[in-house]
């Protein structure tokens, strides 16, 4: 035989024979062949980090004893070290709430502790997935209390990538701070900039992004783990939802706390779309700068050309030589996908009933997959292009002594029109703003030299 017959509430069925998953997990499988995705490591992870805490809190309550507790704890380690991976099988669309993924880790655990204590699995008369895995619990509290926990786990693995990135845009900053170029706004010339100037900017706005993502990780610390079905706490012992967060502090080291009203809690996704919203709002951002720095880059001939990126492959099949800005544009596809997750947990955000949002499963797997995939993308645009990007000084100065719009420095002395006579002049002649102002003597060569000094022109205060 290659299967065993377990049995629920809507009868038999056939289970794989190997399998640590039971029959409500085969049932799971059965119904939501949808798209072969699996949930990510540390949803997992962080659904038997609250299974384990359960254990030991409902022992220290007296209420699990303490050889089944033991068993428990001992299978929850196994699968938090790597064991058992591949028998989270409930496809990331499934039934509402996450039922299909509560008792997916509830009977993993279930029948891998019935191993330790020498039994067989799927004899649920030794440990039973529902009553004593899932005791004090509903998949109601459960489910919302591992989008917040996951969110945190994956949150804590993102800033650092974020904060390498700040890091390497500051250096770029400082390196190319002498580095005078012209400045454009609506893509036309502008007044002189630095390139320096330019990075800063990036860097400032990723640490805005930093500072942002830290105040809701705060607000993710909140769990409403105890709220059991609908947030009475049924079943659950009146000390466990207090002692939850503090064992779910002592085996992460993050200072959980209760949420400050249990149904507020299981109603709303709040917490979550404010993160998914973040990274919406950090996506548009680097989609602006991955975008500033494809046109800086453009060229080489005919393009700007004031940086030059790393080159990472051949960039066509049919022009030899051609390279092209590869990781910019996987980040702007990665980007375009995370605002788009993000949209997917704002329409299921809303879609909450009374006491409980049934679409919190894709909520979940799209905050996880967008964390998991935005952390990857930037880490490869710190490594593989902003780290090696290059000034090329000498374009950067010819266009900024080119640009017109530095005639703006001289509107003190001469006034707007009569500059923007200049401007005229210059575009329809083909000089430069200098020659123009010089040839009809519109102002003294010493006072022009001085106006016009490129680094003075990107200065605070300089008129």
């Amino acid at each position: 035989m290659d299967y065993r017959i377990e049995k629920d509430s809507l009868g038999e069925l056939k289970v794989p024979v190997d399998a640590y998953y039971g029959v409500q997990v085969q049932r799971a499988v059965e119904n939501f062949p949808i798209s072969g995705l699996k949930p990510h490591p540390d949803w997992v992870k962080a659904t038997v980090l609250v299974k384990k805490a359960a254990a030991i809190v409902n022992n220290k309550l007296k209420l699990l004893d303490k050889k089944k507790a033991d068993a428990i704890v001992k299978a929850c380690d196994e699968v938090l070290s790597g064991k058992f991976a591949e028998q989270f099988v409930v496809d990331v669309f499934q039934a509402g709430a996450g039922t299909s993924h509560n008792m997916n880790a509830n009977e993993v655990l279930a029948n891998r502790a019935i191993e330790i204590l020498g039994g067989k699995r799927g004899d649920y008369s030794v440990i039973n997935p529902n009553d004593d895995v899932n005791m004090a619990q509903s998949t109601n509290d459960l489910i919302p209390t591992v989008i917040r926990v996951s969110s945190i786990l994956l949150v804590d693995k993102f800033l650092p990538v974020l904060a390498e990135l700040e890091k390497s845009l500051t250096k770029k900053a400082k390196e190319f701070d002498h580095v005078i170029k012209s400045g454009r706004t609506h893509l036309q010339d502008a007044t002189p900039i630095r390139l320096g100037q330019e990075f800063s900017g990036y860097a400032a706005c990723v640490h805005g992004h930093i500072d942002r993502i830290k105040q809701i990780r705060e607000e993710l610390t909140h769990l409403g783990i105890g709220g059991t079905a609908v947030g009475t706490g049924v079943n659950a012992d009146p000390k466990y939802r207090e002692m939850m967060p503090k064992q779910l502090e002592e085996l992460t080291g993050i200072p959980f706390k209760q949420a400050k009203n249990y149904f507020e809690a299981m109603q709303s996704m709040a917490g979550a779309v404010s993160l998914s919203g973040a990274l919406r709002n950090f996506a548009l951002d680097i989609t602006r700068i991955a975008n500033d720095l494809r046109l800086l880059s453009s060229g080489p001939r005919t393009g700007l050309a004031e940086i030059i990126l790393p080159a990472v492959q051949p960039g066509s099949s049919i022009m030899p030589g051609k390279v092209n800005p590869s990781i910019l544009e996987m980040v702007n596809m990665v980007s375009y996908q995370v605002i788009g997750l993000d949209t997917t947990v704002a329409f299921a955000t809303q879609a909450g009933q009374l006491e409980l949002n049934v679409m919190m499963p894709v909520i979940g797997f799209n905050l996880t997959f967008a964390l998991e995939i935005y952390r990857n993308a930037l880490d490869v645009l710190r490594v593989k292009c902003v780290d090696g990007i290059e000034a090329d000084e000498e374009v950067c100065r010819e266009f900024a002594e080119k640009s017109v719009s530095i005639v703006t420095a001289l509107t003190p002395h001469i006034g707007y029109l009569k500059a923007a006579e200049v401007v005229k002049e210059a575009v329809k002649s083909d000089k430069t703003v200098r020659e123009v102002l010089l040839e009809k003597k519109i102002v003294d060569k010493k006072l022009l030299d001085d106006i016009l000094d490129a680094h003075k022109l990107t200065e605070v205060g300089r008129h």
